[in-house]
């Protein structure tokens, strides 16, 4: 018997056997070749059918996750249909431009995606063995991101932010504004949001609408009041359609998640709900191993042209960075964008800490042929005066402003500046890499050349003069 003539078989079978109903949870007995994450139907005495997935299965068994919820299912009146697939997901290019629910229904009103594929959302990570080194660099227009912790084709870069702070204006902007140089590359975006608030949802589809970023956009949106279970498969559905885009159709696809922290959040409920034996503050023992599923599903593969660039995005409980949603993202990905409260209660936007902040691949996304050739030695020296102006601020603190050298003074005074002119930009403002390296040589054509120690004398004679000549 074929795979095909099992489903029908399978589909065509109900149980009557619904045993317990704990929270969302539906206990089936007498189940026969039912597999983990198998789609099923349940259908109430009044006709009403709801959506449901198999989470576990033991001997004849399943337990199920309802999407919809349990409030008035009557136990032994309820027919329950095993669809002997699990969650699939239809795949078109007519997908750019469209809005989704967390499970790829189309949520703007539009037509049903005709598909050239269908697809489970359950994609195996790459195999290391077939994964391409990221080498090219990605331009997201912000300075802070391009200059200082560059973003590499096929990476996996989070942004670690706080309650309260600006991390969907800067996704949204690094949506609108991100590109590969090079005029004939195919680029996207797919974007997928867990757990927002309608106000939240609003605000990226007009976002997205309004600058004319949308046309290459696929946007997945899960609502907060919507299943716990779609939450979980919103990040699976997201990649799916990116690994489609980038590996069936050549494009570079640069994927945005917001907020990871949401997932995690369902992915506890689900495990409370299972009672099963909780790890670290509640989270189930599986949360690193369930994260580098998501994860590793982005990069480059060696033999195709596309690409898969992931930015998770996730608020961190308390401003905690021990904390196990980005303490284990952390170990996964490669390296993270941290956002300041200090430097948002200045009203500097983006807030990005670029001292903590790390991108562990930039070093092979910039350069000649790349970016520029100064770029290395541009953001170290950058690097270096921010730190020791940070440095020269807290002496002051202590000792007061009038205790420092003339010099510890300079860079007090390159601190302020810096992280004004450099790290702050508007909503809107898009610098091209070539403004943002010229920007950091400005800045830095404050100092005397003596004080420029981590750059190279032949780029100091080469660039320094244009910017002292500009500054005089």
């Amino acid at each position: 018997m074929s795979l095909n003539q099992q489903r029908v078989r399978k589909s065509l079978t109900y149980y009557r056997s619904v045993s317990e109903i704990q929270g969302p949870l539906l206990f089936v007995e007498g189940v026969d070749g039912v597999k983990y994450g198998e789609l099923a139907e349940i259908t109430l005495p009044d006709g009403e059918i709801r959506r449901g997935q198999v989470l576990m299965v033991e001997r004849d068994k399943a337990l199920l996750q309802v999407f919809e919820g349990t409030t008035g299912i009557d136990v032994p009146s309820t027919y329950v249909r095993f669809k002997g697939r699990g969650i699939e997901i239809d795949l078109s290019t007519e997908m750019l431009g469209r809005t989704f629910s967390g499970l790829g229904l189309p949520r703007d009103g539009g037509p049903a995606i005709i598909p050239e594929k269908r697809a489970d959302i359950n994609g195996a990570p790459i195999n290391p063995y077939a994964r391409d080194y990221p080498n090219e660099f990605i331009q997201t227009g912000i300075s802070a991101i391009d200059g200082l912790n560059t973003l590499v084709r096929g990476q996996k870069l989070p942004i670690f932010s706080g309650s309260g702070l600006p991390h969907n204006k800067l996704a949204a902007q690094i949506a609108r504004q991100a590109t590969v140089l090079g005029s004939n590359e195919k680029f996207a975006v797919v974007f997928g949001a867990m757990g927002l608030t309608f106000e939240e949802a609003d605000y990226f589809i007009s976002e997205f609408k309004k600058t004319g970023a949308m046309g290459r956009t696929v946007l997945f949106i899960n609502l907060a009041d919507e299943p716990a279970i779609e939450r979980i498969a919103t990040p699976r559905v997201v990649l799916t359609t990116a690994e489609y885009l980038a590996f069936d159709k050549d494009m570079h696809v640069l994927v945005i998640l917001t907020d990871m922290t949401n997932y995690c959040e369902a992915l506890r409920e689900i495990s409370a709900a299972r009672k099963e034996v909780p790890g670290r503050r509640g989270y189930p023992g599986y949360l690193y191993t369930d994260l580098s599923t998501i994860y590793e599903r982005a990069g480059r593969i060696k033999g195709k042209k596309g690409s898969i660039t992931l930015i998770p995005i996730l608020t961190m409980p308390e401003d905690d960075k021990t904390h196990p949603i980005p303490d284990l993202t952390g170990y996964i990905t490669e390296g993270q964008i941290i956002l300041s409260r200090s430097l948002h209660r200045k009203k500097i936007y983006p807030p990005i800490d670029v001292l903590p902040s790390l991108s562990r691949l930039k070093d092979k996304g910039i350069g000649k042929g790349k970016t520029r050739e100064d770029h290395a030695d541009l953001f170290n020296q950058l690097y270096a005066a921010y730190a020791r102006g940070k440095e020269a601020q807290e002496l002051a603190v202590i000792l007061g402003e009038a205790a420092l050298s003339e010099l510890d003074k300079l860079y007090y005074r390159f601190a302020e500046i810096f992280e004004e002119r450099y790290v702050g930009q508007g909503e809107y403002e898009n610098r091209s890499i070539i403004e943002t390296l010229d920007l950091g040589w400005e800045l830095l054509s404050m100092f005397p050349r003596t004080e420029l120690k981590r750059i190279r004398p032949e780029y100091l004679d080469k660039y320094l003069p244009r910017f002292q000549k500009k500054n005089a």
